[in-house]
């Protein structure tokens, strides 16, 4: 095999997303926020929009997401991100609008926003990145930490009669008649990847078609904040938060 052949793209098997800038991430190894931002940039990239796409950037780990996928972001106060997207959606009904949140970001100080942009039916994405914890801040206890789970604000554990029980947001969210897709998928393997993918793409189409809203949540590790390695973390998520936050459609109409 010569050069030629390694680099001509008949031959190509796979390569970054056009939409991912060329720019370093600045997330810790083993993060699940890199893997969803390069499923982010290959649906757009693939559905033709990325000249028609407005994401919303959070507060959190992902509050420089505008610096890797390249569309047209806005940037939201904390917990604000679907009230932000459903200005922008609604001025601009033709765009897809997405947002992209941590668990501390929607289900804490942005639990009212959520709940009530899913109530009205807002015709937006919403991709919510659980990982049980407040990753960027110094691993405080989140609403969705697990009974027993170990946090800088928690450092004996979630207990109900002090903390109260861990919120499943994404289960409430289903029982709202705005919302019509609710899914929760993962990205630690090849195949959960792929699922993920379309769980994404079938979110942004949703959007498009005027559907309602679309929730992705994607169960994730924070190897930093659970202190575990990235390999450890991914082990820790299938034992523990899988059984809490179990995979699969909530809704789909």
């Amino acid at each position: 095999m010569t050069t030629n052949d390694i680099i001509n793209p008949a031959n190509l098997v796979y390569a970054k997303p056009s939409v991912l800038n060329d720019v370093p991430m600045h997330y810790c190894p083993g993060c699940t926020h890199g893997v969803i931002h390069k499923l982010i940039g290959e649906i757009i990239g693939e559905m033709g929009f990325q000249e028609k796409t407005i994401g919303i950037a959070p507060v959190g780990c992902a509050v420089f997401a505008y610096k890797y996928l390249d569309i047209d972001w806005q940037q939201a106060a904390h917990g604000r991100a679907p009230a932000l997207a459903t200005a922008v959606k609604r001025l601009l009904p033709d765009r897809l609008v997405f947002t992209y949140q941590g668990d501390g970001d929607l289900a804490a100080i942005g639990t009212a926003e959520t709940i009530h942009a899913c109530n009205r039916g807002e015709n937006i994405a919403i991709i919510f990145i659980n990982n049980g914890i407040y990753g960027m801040t110094g691993g405080q206890m989140a609403p969705t930490t697990l009974h027993g789970m170990k946090s800088s604000t928690s450092p004996n554990g979630r207990t109900v009669p002090l903390n109260g029980y861990p919120l499943d947001i994404t289960k409430l969210l289903a029982q709202l008649d705005g919302t019509c897709y609710v899914t929760r998928q993962s990205a630690h393997t090849v195949a959960s990847v792929r699922k993920t993918k379309k769980a994404i793409q079938k979110a942004f189409e949703n959007s498009m078609l005027g559907k309602g809203t679309s929730i992705v949540e994607v169960v994730s590790t924070c190897n930093s904040g659970w202190k575990l390695s990235p390999a450890d973390s991914n082990t820790w998520m299938v034992e523990n938060m899988f059984p809490a936050y179990p995979l699969g459609d909530l809704k789909d109409i």
